[in-house]
C-alpha cells in the first residue's frame, strides 16, 4: 500500500483541504444566503449557475492543463476560488453571488481534471481501483468534516468564509512543496456523445435524471433542513448523514450490480431513494430523528446511482474507450445539474420546502421505471469481459481527459 499511496499522499492531502472548504461553503452559502432574504428560486439559480460553470469547466480545463501544467493550474485555480469564496463573504448581492458560483463551478471542474488525471497516471491498471477508492473515500469524508464545520461559528458573520479561504490556500501548499513528480502529459480522448445511447439507454437517461435530482438536492437540502428544522446544527447533522451514508452505500450496491444484471440494481436503488424521498416529505418537522432517517435512506441509494450507470455503460464499452464513455455521462449529468435546481427551486417557491423531495422522489422513480421498461423491452447485452464495479469506480472519475475541441464539434 505504501507504493500506491507514496506518488499521490501530497495530492490527496491538498485534495483534503480543498474539498473540506467545498463541503464547508456548500453548507453555508444556502444557509446565508437564505437569512440575507434570498428565496427558492434565487438559491436554485445559485446552483444552476454552479454547475452550468461546471460543464464549461470540463471543456476549458484541459485546454489550461496542457498549456501551463498540472501543479501550475492546480495553484492558480485554487488561488481563485479562494479569491471567489472571499467574495462571497463580503458581498450579499445576488448577482454577484450567481456569477461568483459560476466562475467556482469552472474552477473546479477543472480541479478535478488536474486532480484525476494526476491519479490515473500515477496509477496502474493492476491499482487504479484501489486509488480512486481511496480518493472517493477521503472525498466524502472531508466533505462530511466541511459541512460539520458550519456548527463551529455563527453564519451571519464573515468568519466562516475566512475559515473556507484559509483550507482552499492551505490546498496549494502539498502539492507546490512535494518533490513527486507531476504528470509528464495530459493524454486527449476523442468523445463521441451520439455512441453513448446506443451502448446503453438506462445509463444516458438515468445519468440525466440522476444529475436533474442530486444538482437540485446539493443546492437546496441545506435550505430545505433550515425551514424544516430551524438550526444550523440540524443543517449540518442532515447534510452529513445523507453523505456518509452515500459512502456506506456505494459498496454492496456496486457488488450486488457485479453479480445480477446492473438495470434491476439500478431500478431498485432507484425506488429505495424515491422511498428516502417520501420519509423526509412524510415526517413533521418535530420528528428530527425520522428526518435523519430518511435522510440516510435517501443517501445510501441515491449518490452511488452514477456510479452504478457508468458501470452499466462500461460493461459494454472497450477499455480504451473508458475515459471516452465516463466523459460522456460527466457531461450528461452536468446537463442534468444545470437544470435541477431551477425546477426544484420553483416547485419550493410554490409549494413549501418539502416538495424538493416530492420532486427528487419523482425524478428516481422515472429512473426506475425506465430501467424496469428497458429491462422488459430488451434482453442484457452480452459483453465479452464484464467491467467490476470497482474499476466503474475508478473510471467514473476519469473525465479528464476530454479533448474540449472534439467535445464542441459533438455538442453542434
Amino acid at each position: 500500500m505504501r507504493h500506491v499511496l507514496l506518488p499521490i499522499f501530497a495530492l490527496l492531502t491538498s485534495v483534503a483541504f480543498l474539498l473540506t472548504a467545498n463541503g464547508l461553503l456548500g453548507v453555508l452559502l444556502p444557509t446565508r444566503a437564505l437569512a440575507q432574504g434570498f428565496n427558492s428560486i434565487d438559491i436554485g439559480i445559485m446552483g444552476t449557475a454552479y454547475f452550468g460553470g461546471f460543464f464549461v469547466g470540463c471543456l476549458l480545463g484541459p485546454r489550461l492543463v496542457r498549456r501551463v501544467g498540472h501543479i501550475r493550474t492546480f495553484a492558480a485555480l485554487t488561488s481563485s476560488v479562494c479569491i471567489l469564496a472571499l467574495v462571497h463573504g463580503l458581498f450579499d448581492e445576488r448577482l454577484v453571488w450567481w456569477l461568483a458560483r459560476g466562475v467556482t463551478g469552472i474552477c473546479f471542474a477543472a480541479l478535478y481534471v488536474v486532480i484525476e488525471s494526476w491519479l490515473s497516471e500515477k496509477s496502474t491498471n493492476d491499482n487504479r481501483g484501489v486509488v480512486f477508492s481511496i480518493y472517493t473515500i477521503v472525498t466524502l469524508t472531508v466533505i462530511t468534516i466541511g459541512q460539520l464545520a458550519i456548527t463551529l461559528m455563527s453564519t451571519q458573520g464573515f468568519a466562516l468564509f475566512a475559515l473556507a479561504a484559509i483550507l482552499i490556500s492551505m490546498a496549494t501548499i502539498p502539492v507546490a512543496i512535494s518533490i513527486a513528480p507531476a504528470p509528464a502529459h495530459f493524454a486527449a480522448s476523442r468523445m463521441r456523445l451520439s455512441d453513448l445511447l446506443q451502448r446503453s439507454r438506462v445509463a444516458v437517461i438515468g445519468c440525466l435524471g440522476i444529475g436533474m435530482a442530486n444538482g437540485a438536492f446539493w443546492t437546496l437540502a441545506p435550505v430545505f433542513a433550515e425551514l424544516n428544522a430551524g438550526n444550523t446544527n440540524t443543517v449540518a447533522i442532515f447534510m452529513s448523514l445523507t453523505v456518509i451514508a452515500g459512502a456506506f452505500g456505494q459498496w454492496p450496491l456496486g457488488r450486488l450490480s457485479d453479480r445480477v444484471d446492473r438495470r434491476r440494481v439500478i431500478a431498485g436503488a432507484s425506488i429505495a431513494a424515491a422511498f428516502g424521498a417520501i420519509v423526509l416529505v412524510g415526517t413533521p418537522p418535530t420528528s428530527t430523528y425520522s428526518t435523519y432517517l430518511g435522510a440516510m435512506i435517501f443517501g445510501t441509494f441515491a449518490f452511488p446511482l452514477y456510479a452504478l450507470c457508468a458501470a452499466h455503460l462500461n460493461d459494454f464499452v472497450e477499455t480504451d474507450g473508458y475515459v471516452e464513455a465516463a466523459s460522456g455521462l460527466l457531461m450528461t449529468y452536468s446537463v442534468g445539474a444545470i437544470v435541477g435546481p431551477l425546477i426544484a427551486s420553483a416547485l419550493m417557491a410554490g409549494f413549501g420546502a418539502k416538495s424538493l423531495f416530492v420532486y427528487t422522489a419523482s425524478i428516481h422513480a422515472a429512473v426506475a421505471v425506465y430501467a424496469i421498461y428497458r429491462l422488459r423491452q430488451h434482453e442484457p447485452a452480452v459483453a465479452t469481459e464484464r467491467a467490476s464495479f470497482s474499476d466503474a469506480l475508478a473510471m467514473v472519475s476519469m473525465s479528464a481527459e476530454i479533448d474540449p475541441r472534439q467535445v464542441t464539434e459533438e455538442l453542434k
